[in-house]
């Protein structure tokens, strides 16, 4: 069976180029997509093609829509995971960023005390 999909330009960095025909496979099936990037498709499928091996080997099922939905769990649960992270990250590093903003207006003011103190004295 073979698909025909155009990736959409959102998923590019250099979405102002014409969209390129990129054939792949996944699970044994040959799909032809067009987009931007072919190298980037390409490596989506192979990630998709890995995912899908991995959970047939691991559940034992034939079914490809079965494993089909079961390795778009694992990455959708592997994005969501990332995004958790990337947000912890995120908060952390807003944290650290105020905290130090705060720490430079004390010294400033520290400072700006001590050559008050030399300007008077």
């Amino acid at each position: 069976m073979q698909e025909s999909a155009t990736i959409p330009d959102t998923y590019y960095a250099e979405a102002n180029h014409a969209p390129a025909a990129v054939s792949v496979d996944i699970y044994d099936q040959v799909y032809h997509l067009r987009g931007v990037e072919p190298e980037y498709i390409e490596g989506l499928a192979a990630m998709v093609n890995e995912k899908m091996r991995a959970v047939s080997e691991h559940g034992g099922t034939v079914d490809s829509l079965r494993v089909a939905v079961l390795a778009a769990l694992n990455i959708a649960d592997e994005l969501c995971t990332l995004r958790q992270q990337y947000d912890e990250l995120a908060g952390s590093q807003q944290h650290v960023e105020s905290s130090m903003q705060s720490r430079a207006h004390s010294l400033a003011g520290m400072l700006d005390e001590v050559l008050e103190d030399r300007r008077a004295g």
